[in-house]
Order: C-alpha cells, then sequence, then structure tokens
C-alpha cells in the first residue's frame, strides 16, 4: 500500500495489486486563468426589431394623416347660411345646453331710394363742367351771415337755397341735377337740410359738390330786446 501511494505522489507505473482496488485517475480541475483568451465576447449590439421577427417581414406602410373632420367632427348645429337672424333653433338648443338662443330682432329693410331719369345735359359730368364753366352759380356778390328768418324767404323753384352743416347753399341751379329728382330737394328749400342729407346720402361731399353754389353761413336768429 505504501509503495502504491508512493507511485501515485511521483507519477511512477507501478503495477496493480491483485487485492488492492484500483484507483481512478481524477485530473484536477481547471482553473479560471486556463483558456482566458480563447474565447471571444460578443459586444455587438442586437437589431430591433429582430431579423426573423414578423415586424420585418410586413412590408411598411407610411404614417396615416388625418384631417381636421376625422380628428373631430363638426358639432351638430345648423350652419350660419340656413339660421334665421333672431330666431333660436331646435337643434341649437337641445343639442348643446351653452348655447344662449339669440333675442335681436332682424333689422328691418331700409327704404330704397329712387333714382330718376335725368334730362339729356344733366349728368354729374354735366355739373361738374357747368361748375368749371364760370357761370354764377351763387347770385350773390359776397358771401353773408344767414339767420333761419332770411333762409326761409328762398324757398321757391326759381329761387331754392338750404344749409347743410352750417353753410348755405344756393341749389337753384342744381335742381335738375339731382339723381333723386327737383322735388326730393325741394324738401329742403328754404331750411336747414343737414339731416335729411346726411340720412339720405351721408357719403356724398357736400362742400365738393355744392362749393360754387355757397351764399354764406346759417347763424342763430338775432334776439329781439323788448322795452
Amino acid at each position: 500500500m505504501t509503495s502504491y501511494l508512493r507511485s501515485w505522489l511521483t507519477g511512477a507505473p507501478v503495477a496493480a495489486a491483485p487485492d488492492v482496488p484500483q484507483v481512478l485517475k481524477v485530473s484536477p480541475p481547471a482553473s479560471d486563468d486556463e483558456g482566458e483568451g480563447t474565447e471571444t465576447e460578443d459586444n455587438s449590439i442586437p437589431a430591433f426589431p429582430a431579423l426573423n421577427s414578423a415586424q420585418r417581414a410586413a412590408p411598411s406602410k407610411p404614417p396615416r394623416i388625418l384631417s381636421d373632420s376625422a380628428l373631430m367632427p363638426p358639432p351638430p348645429v345648423p350652419s350660419l347660411a340656413t339660421r334665421t337672424p333672431g330666431v333660436a333653433t331646435k337643434s341649437s338648443t337641445a343639442g348643446s345646453s351653452l348655447l344662449v338662443p339669440t333675442t335681436t330682432k332682424p333689422p328691418k329693410p331700409s327704404k330704397k331710394r329712387e333714382k330718376v331719369a335725368l334730362t339729356p345735359g344733366h349728368s354729374p359730368l354735366d355739373w361738374a363742367a357747368l361748375k368749371s364753366s364760370g357761370a354764377d352759380l351763387r347770385g350773390v356778390d359776397t358771401l353773408m351771415r344767414i339767420p333761419p328768418s332770411v333762409l326761409k324767404q328762398h324757398r321757391s323753384k326759381d329761387d331754392a337755397w338750404t344749409a347743410i352743416n352750417g353753410k348755405v347753399y344756393n341749389i337753384t341751379a342744381y335742381l335738375p341735377f339731382h339723381p333723386g329728382g327737383e322735388r326730393e330737394l325741394m324738401r329742403v328749400a328754404g331750411r336747414d337740410g343737414t339731416h335729411l342729407f346726411t340720412s339720405t346720402h351721408a357719403w356724398v361731399n357736400a362742400d365738393f359738390m355744392l362749393d360754387t353754389c355757397l351764399v354764406g353761413f346759417l347763424i342763430p336768429e338775432p334776439s329781439t330786446d323788448s322795452s
């Protein structure tokens, strides 16, 4: 037994005794340092999606861009073209409690100002030519201070004066050129026609249209002292 142990430690081969069982030679485990550097470490980043995944097998489609109508449908209210001003619709009040029915009444249609057919030679261009011709359209030598009592004296068709915005004009020569007719213009003859002028055609420049017809300025009626 002693010789067997000696030969096992020294590594020399010895004949096994018939009565001594054979001992298997077990190799010591390999150390951690052995084989270092022989295996290569894979540090590569895996592909995403995987090469054999269903996402790569399916064809790619561009993203769908939704329109405004698909994102949020319009509210169930009637359009402005079909709504009647001042009348609350049933669908608007029943569909949303936040909608306040309007109570504004529709405006009344204004009376359309009718035009008359002017006689030949009395168009706006003819009136502009008459103003620039140098003809006397005032009928007075100097500008005057005209009270309402004096203005009232000039209310005939042959001698018609009117006041517009504090200025008095001799409208006698302009009567046949008025687009609304002589009768409509005679309504302001002999009195202050500012209100009627502005309510009928406020966009018209009276100073430019009747500048050569200016006769003076409207002043308050002078007061008389009672003694």
